[in-house]
Parts: C-alpha cells; structure tokens; sequence
C-alpha cells in the first residue's frame, strides 16, 4: 500500500488492515496500529517488536508506547510502565521535522507522558497521572485528542464527572475535523461515560450506538467491547444482548492475543472475561 494509504488506514477514514506485508519501519508501525485497533494484539506485537530494536528512536519510541497501549486495552496497566517509559528516555530531548499526525519526536514524547498518566490512573495513582498530564505539549491534532481522553478519564476516576465532559468533547470535536475515524469512535465512547455520569443518558446512548455501529463495520473490536459495555450500562439490555456481544468479541480479541496478552485479561479488574 501507498505511503497515503498506510495513513489513512492507522489516522483516516479508512481503518482497515493493510494488504500486503509491510516492508519499512514507519509502514510496519501504522499497520501494527490498525492490528492493534482491530484485536489481533499478537499480529501487532510481532511488527511493533521489529520497530522497537531498529535505528530510529522515534519510530522505536512510537512502537514502544502503542505497544504499552495494547496492554493497557488487555487491562495490563502494570505492564504497560515498562515500555512506555523505554520510549520516553528514547525521545528525551529529541527535536525534529514536525509532522501532521505526530509521527515525530513531539508526538512520540506525548504518547509516551499520555501512556505513562493512563497507566498511573488504571493503578489508582490519580496524583502521579495528573503530574504526567501537566508535562505533555501535545502539538499535533492526535497528542491533542489523545490528552482530551486522558484528561476526562482522570476526572471521572476523581469523581469529577462534569469537569470530564469538556475536554471528552473537544476531543471528540478535533477527532471529527481531523476526519480521523477510530478517534472519533473512541471520543464518542470517552464523552458517552462522561454524560452518562452525569445523567444525560439520553445522549450518551445515542453516542454509544454511533460508536457501536463503526465499530462492527470496521471490525474495531479493541473498541467495540468497551462499547458494549457502555450499552448494556446505559441502554435497557432486557436480554443481555450488549453483554453477550461484550463476550463474544473479547473471545475473538483473546483468540488473537499473544499468550501473555491472554494472561493480563484474565488476570485484570478492567476486562470482564
């Protein structure tokens, strides 16, 4: 595929996994990208891996941190720690050519602070998150969208469930401008947990079936469980049907999962196997 397509594919409208065996380090990254959005978590390790032991130590850093990202989504907040603090003593200090998506030594410094705050709140260290948050500069629209969803996040887990609905919609309004595709989806989810606590549960539904919808037709199912689970939340589920889709797409997630990744959800508060 096109160096356009790639992008299009990891950051576009286009989430799906490219044909074709990648050959460069940055082709290998933004299809590790799509594999990890999509599940197949061992597909990705495997690419992601690659890049990590190369010469470019923004690529390494980028692959290290959707790495820790990947095991975050497997509710391995704990093993997360390690690579996303490898990729930021990679980027330190680093400077460079600016790039639209922050396939550059800013972004991969965001990615890497952002990484560390989530793995902080997914261990109850509120403080700590909120120190690595207040360190991020998030110059491309993708460091800006991602501290949108880590902002909200760490407001909700404070309690704070008002103080989350503005930085989840600004998220989710420069994700939609950007026309980036899974940003979107996973804006929409962070801003539906938000109003749902709320109290606005009529709109947070409404934002979880749009999520739900993109979600199925692009086969995002690293998206589509917690989905699921805002629906069965905030919907009716008379008849479990969210929950049962919550099931049967983690089983899929597990059936591509390396067997470390396997361990981490079974043995994880977050994911409900």
């Amino acid at each position: 595929m096109s160096t356009d397509e790639l992008r299009q594919a990891a950051f576009g409208d286009a989430p799906v996994v490219p044909v074709g065996a990648p050959r460069s380090p940055r082709a290998k990254l933004l299809t590790a990208i799509v594999l990890g959005a999509q599940g197949r978590y061992a597909g990705a390790a495997s690419l992601l891996g690659e890049v990590a032991k190369g010469r470019d130590p923004v690529l390494a850093a980028l692959a290290l941190s959707a790495f820790a990202s990947h095991r975050r989504q497997l509710g391995g907040h704990r093993a997360a720690f390690g690579p996303d603090g490898a990729a930021l003593r990679l980027v330190a200090g680093l400077s460079g050519h600016a790039e639209p998506d922050g396939i550059d030594a800013a972004g991969a410094r965001a990615d890497a602070l952002l990484g560390l705050a989530a793995d902080n709140l997914g261990v109850g260290r509120l403080a700590v998150a909120r120190r690595l948050l207040a360190r991020v500069r998030a110059e491309s629209w993708r460091s800006q969208v991602r501290r949108g969803w880590v902002t909200a996040e760490i407001e909700l887990a404070d309690g704070q469930a008002r103080a989350a609905v503005a930085p989840a919609e600004a998220a989710l309004g420069l994700a939609t401008a950007s026309g980036a595709l899974r940003h979107v989806v996973k804006s929409q989810l962070v801003l539906a947990a938000a109003l749902g606590a709320t109290g606005e549960r009529e709109r947070a539904v409404h934002l979880v079936d749009e999520a739900l919808g993109v979600s199925d037709k692009y086969a995002l199912r690293s998206l589509g469980w917690p989905a699921g689970l805002l629906a069965a939340e905030h919907g009716s589920d008379l008849y479990g049907r969210d929950r049962f889709r919550v099931d049967a797409v983690l089983h899929a997630v597990l059936l591509r999962s390396d067997p470390e990744g396997r361990r981490l959800a079974r043995d994880s508060p977050w994911v409900p196997v």
